[in-house]
C-alpha cells in the first residue's frame, strides 16, 4: 500500500451525506488503482451505503467518528468542541501523515478553520486561499481566492499569485502561466485600494508572468491562467459562473428538443455537443484545494454529488505526485532568502 495515494473522505459532510461521498469514493477506487480511501464518519451509516456496491474492498477503509459538524455551527467553536467529528478526525489524519489528503463538502468555515488550525500553514504563508479550477474557452483557469480570505491585504494577493502559478505549472502543466488581477478596467490606475495596492507588487514580482488587470467578462475567454482576487469577489465570480453555466446547459438541451426538426438535429450533433457541455460542467474539475497548508485539504461544494467527490479524490493523485505543498514551501523559502540578502 506504500505507493497508493491515501485520501480521507469526510463521509458526513455536505447536503447529501453519506450517500454521495460514499458513492464518489467507490467510483474513484473502481476507476483508478492508485487510490486508497478512508471514509470517516458514522460507521453503521457508511457500511450500509457501501453494501450497495461492488468494489475493491482492500482499498476502502472505514474510520469511525461519532460527531458531525453542521453547516450552521460557528466554525471555531465546532472545531474545538467536536474532536470526534468526521472533519476533525480526517484533518488530524492528514496532519499526522496518516493520509495524503482530505476531501470534504462540509461547512466551508469549518474546513477553512480546521485546515489552518489542525493541518497548519506552511511557514511564510500569510493566508491559505481556496483555488478552484473554472472552465474557459481555452481549457481551465485557476480562480484564487474564492472564499477563504475576505479581508485580504495586497501582500496576501501577491502570495496567491505565486501559489496559483506553482499550481498551474506543476499540477496542470501550463508553462509560464499568465497571471491577471481582477479589476473593473484594464488600466493600472483603476480599482479599489486593495487592487491598487496589489498591482505594483505583482508587476514587480519576477517569479510570475503578470499580464495586468482582467475584467470579469474576459475570464471565460481564458485570457489568463491564474485569476487573482480576494475571497468576496472571487466567490461572487464563481457562483455567477456556475449559475450562468447551468442555465445555458439547460437552455441548450431544451432548445434541441422543442421540435421534431431540432430533435433530429440533436441526434446528429449529440456526441460533439455532449463533449462541449461536459467541458463547462464545474463538477468535472473536482474541488478547490486550500493552498499553502502543510497537507492537502480539498473543499467541494456543499451540494456535491458523487461525480464531484470522485473527481476531487482523483485529482489528489496529481497533487501528491507533484508535491504541491513542498514546492510552495521551497519557493517561499527561496524568496525569503533573497529578501534577506537584499
Amino acid at each position: 500500500m506504500g505507493d497508493l495515494v491515501k485520501v480521507v473522505v469526510d463521509a458526513m459532510g455536505g447536503d447529501f451525506a453519506p450517500e454521495e461521498p460514499v458513492k464518489g469514493a467507490v467510483d474513484a477506487v473502481r476507476e483508478n488503482a492508485e487510490i486508497y480511501v478512508c471514509l470517516v464518519g458514522k460507521e453503521e451509516l457508511i457500511r450500509r451505503e457501501l453494501e450497495k456496491y461492488t468494489y475493491p474492498k482492500e482499498r476502502v477503509e472505514i474510520v469511525p467518528a461519532s460527531e458531525v459538524i453542521e453547516t450552521g455551527e460557528p466554525p471555531v467553536k465546532a472545531i474545538q468542541a467536536k474532536k470526534d467529528s468526521s472533519l476533525v478526525v480526517g484533518l488530524t489524519m492528514v496532519r499526522k501523515g496518516q493520509a495524503d489528503a482530505i476531501v470534504s463538502s462540509g461547512s466551508t468555515g469549518a474546513v477553512l478553520v480546521g485546515g489552518q488550525a489542525i493541518v497548519r500553514k506552511i511557514k511564510g504563508v500569510e493566508r491559505a486561499p481556496l483555488a478552484p479550477l473554472i472552465p474557459t474557452e481555452r481549457g481551465v483557469s485557476l480562480l484564487i481566492d474564492c472564499g477563504a480570505s475576505v479581508d485580504a491585504r495586497p501582500s496576501h494577493l501577491s502570495q496567491f499569485a505565486v501559489m496559483g502559478s506553482i499550481y498551474m505549472e506543476y499540477v496542470m502543466g501550463v508553462k509560464n502561466p499568465k497571471v491577471a488581477l481582477v479589476n473593473i478596467g484594464a488600466e493600472e490606475e483603476k480599482g479599489n485600494e486593495l487592487v491598487k495596492g496589489t498591482f505594483p507588487l505583482l508587476k514587480a514580482n519576477k517569479n510570475i508572468n503578470f499580464i495586468g488587470n482582467i475584467e470579469a467578462r474576459d475570464i471565460p475567454a481564458g485570457k489568463a491562467d491564474v485569476i487573482v482576487t480576494e475571497a468576496f469577489v472571487g466567490n461572487v465570480i464563481l457562483k455567477m459562473y456556475e449559475g450562468v453555466g447551468a442555465v445555458l446547459i439547460r437552455k441548450v438541451k431544451e432548445g434541441m428538443l422543442n421540435s421534431l426538426r431540432s430533435k433530429i438535429g440533436a441526434l446528429l450533433v449529440k456526441p460533439a455537443l455532449k463533449k462541449t457541455l461536459k467541458g463547462f460542467d464545474v463538477s468535472e474539475y473536482g474541488g478547490a484545494p486550500l493552498l499553502g497548508l502543510r497537507g492537502l485539504v480539498v473543499k467541494t461544494h456543499g451540494s456535491s454529488r458523487a461525480v464531484e467527490f470522485k473527481n476531487s479524490i482523483l485529482q489528489c493523485i496529481q497533487f501528491k505526485e507533484q508535491d504541491l505543498s513542498g514546492k510552495i514551501q521551497e519557493h517561499l523559502a527561496a524568496e525569503e532568502k533573497v529578501e534577506g540578502e537584499n
